[in-house]
């Protein structure tokens, strides 16, 4: 019993740790917020893909805005003080400077990813369309003032 009381309490303690304290290294909340960016994007031009088509596959479809929907506020989570411009990263600082904006930017695009999952799952491909949309419109806007360009 003792083991799981202190298995609770460490867990509990890690989930209340600010955001910068559950990365070791600000090199590592930088690989954390590419990766996960990574796997949205990937997950995104799947349903891109899917929509060229008349008749997309619906689950591909379901599957991804799922995946996309699940990840949408990992990224953010590693934006920590210190990992403005360590490693091969894209950030701008302005996202240190202007973070009232940038967080409300990543509100809006987690809203729209959430909209295209509420999208997929009721299959209109039409609906689907016009979510995936504003779901893009919504990360470029993000891309537009916060990423660097290569």
């Amino acid at each position: 019993m003792k083991r799981f009381a202190s298995a609770v309490f460490f867990l509990a303690a890690i989930g209340a740790a600010p955001a910068w304290a559950q990365f070791a290294k600000p090199e590592a909340a930088v690989e954390y917020r590419q990766s996960a960016f990574t796997i949205i994007a990937n997950h995104m031009a799947r349903i891109k893909f899917q929509l060229e088509y008349t008749k997309p596959n619906m689950e591909a479809v379901r599957n991804s805005a799922a995946i996309v929907d699940m990840l949408k506020t990992l990224p953010f989570e590693a934006f920590v003080p210190g990992s403005s411009d360590v490693g091969d990263t894209a950030a701008k600082p302005e996202i240190w400077t202007e973070r009232e904006k940038f967080d409300k930017l990543a509100k809006e695009m987690q809203d729209a990813v959430g909209q295209l999952n509420v999208a997929a799952k009721a299959g209109d491909p039409i609906a689907i369309r016009a979510a995936f949309g504003n779901a893009g419109k919504a990360c470029k806007n993000c891309h537009d003032d916060y990423k660097k360009k290569r």
